[in-house]
């Protein structure tokens, strides 16, 4: 199950709030949780078990971890907690890409293919293997303490709004809340402004952008013409931020209207400055992880400069394979990994010398190139679009309506309207923390019209992906 869908929307959120808030305050959370498991179950019930499962054991190695007086035994609790959840994550969702190019190495050497059985993806794994990761490190750096019950703790893993695909919630940041909590009218109705303008980032915009990105990326890339190929990228590039950035809206205004206060993700990555701009911009809470729980401990700048280049480069490698088990994202990962290093390099100097608007769109274009790797797949097929994009070469075209020149020069527009003073002031007032009255009947107004058009949407076409459903 998804948020944008009609069956949530109409069905399981008004189902789940009604019963949430006529619930007596002590079983709140279980109210939650249950509901969580169900909107789970519903779209992965094959998995539902084995999610559970490793939570229990999870929540119980490190409460023996966080008793423990013996350093030995601590971090070899803590390893033991790591492997558990890194070896689940390894195993489902890289054992096929792993043994697919085992064999391939195999054929090379004329040797027999071995058997492989192929291993179903549990939904959302990554998203719940990190939120596990990170409970797990912070109770053995004693920045937070252990969950005091095993239900807190599930809820913590399970809880469906940022179950799919986060933003990615530190138990440090949410403990207190999940204990105890207020929701406020003001964060409902705040929490209820978030959740549409998430869902029609996501049904309005990206759902449109999507079905052009998804027929130019299925021509033939060497015969289509140079034109197609930028509208294509550029739509793919517009898509993935409306697409993820809405999902996040959602996760964080549902999270509002219960008393809680997931971090943001998201703050107009596309009028970055530099490709480091975009990475404090873009998918904040996955770098907020790699830093504290990866980059960090590899040595983070504390050891010498080609260290920290070799630490920034493995860090961007498993950022990209963190996102898929196939090689174009790993070469996206090392393409990140690389401007990255070119801006500590020189590049910084370069971009500040030449000015904000001109760096913006020279980051927007590397971020531009970033997405065809990151969109097509197979290492051939990356270089025949990339020539095709620089060709200059007549050829396939399809055919695009107004509908989508509208929804494409709309999603220009809100990708870079903060750049002018007016445009952050207008984003802003919309996601104000508080509304005075006026306001208030304003954006309800406005969001009712939203919401109406977002189901009708849905509800005239079956058409809905969503690129991080399965990371």
């Amino acid at each position: 199950m998804v948020f944008s869908s009609n069956i949530f929307l109409l069905f399981f959120l008004p189902i789940f709030l009604i019963a949430y808030f006529l619930s007596p305050k002590r079983i709140k959370n279980y109210t939650l949780l249950i509901f969580s498991l169900i909107f789970y179950a519903y779209g992965a019930p094959d998995f539902i078990l084995f999610l559970i499962g490793e939570c229990i054991l999870n929540y119980f190695i490190v409460k023996l971890m966080s008793k423990s007086e013996k350093t030995v035994r601590k971090k070899l609790l803590c390893t033991l907690s790591i492997v558990l959840s890194l070896g689940m994550l390894l195993y489902f969702k890289y054992a096929n890409f792993f043994m697919e190019n085992l064999n391939a190495v195999l054929g090379c050497f004329h040797r027999p293919e071995l058997g492989w059985a192929e291993v179903a993806l549990p939904i959302g794994i990554s998203f719940f293997t990190f939120q596990s990761i990170t409970y797990t490190i912070d109770v053995y750096r004693k920045t937070t303490e252990a969950s005091p019950k095993l239900s807190n703790y599930i809820l913590y893993i399970v809880m469906f709004p940022q179950l799919i695909a986060g933003p990615i919630v530190r138990y440090n940041t949410v403990a207190e809340e999940i204990q105890n909590r207020e929701s406020t009218m003001e964060n409902r109705v705040v929490g209820f402004y978030r959740f549409v303008i998430g869902l029609s980032k996501k049904v309005l915009i990206a759902n449109v952008l999507a079905q052009a990105a998804d027929s130019i990326f299925a021509l033939e890339y060497g015969n289509m013409s140079t034109a197609t190929a930028w509208i294509g990228m550029l739509a793919y590039t517009m898509q993935i931020y409306f697409d993820f950035s809405g999902y996040s809206d959602m996760a964080i205004g549902l999270g509002m209207m219960m008393g809680f206060h997931f971090p943001e993700n998201f703050m107009n990555p596309y009028t970055s400055t530099s490709i480091s701009d975009f990475w404090r911009n873009w998918h904040i809470t996955l770098g907020t992880f790699m830093k504290e729980y990866l980059y960090i401990p590899l040595g983070g700048n504390r050891k010498s400069v080609v260290r920290t280049y070799i630490n920034l480069a493995i860090v961007f490698l498993c950022s990209g394979f963190w996102h898929g088990a196939a090689w174009n994202f790993i070469l996206w990962g090392a393409f990140h990994g690389f401007f990255i290093i070119l801006d500590r390099l020189f590049m910084l100097n370069i971009l500040k010398k030449i000015g904000r608007i001109p760096s913006m769109l020279l980051t927007f274009f590397v971020v531009n190139l970033g997405w065809v790797l990151f969109r097509v797949e197979g290492v051939s097929p990356i270089a025949d679009y990339f020539t095709t994009l620089f060709g200059f070469q007549g050829g396939e075209t399809i055919s695009l309506d107004a509908h989508f020149w509208f929804i494409f020069a709309l999603a220009i527009v809100f990708s870079f309207l903060t750049v002018f003073k007016f445009g952050q002031k207008i984003q802003d007032l919309i996601f104000a923390e508080h509304y005075t009255t006026k306001r208030t009947w304003i954006m309800l107004v406005f969001v009712v019209i939203l919401f109406i058009l977002s189901v009708g949407a849905l509800t005239v076409t079956d058409f809905n992906p969503f690129i991080y459903f399965r990371f």
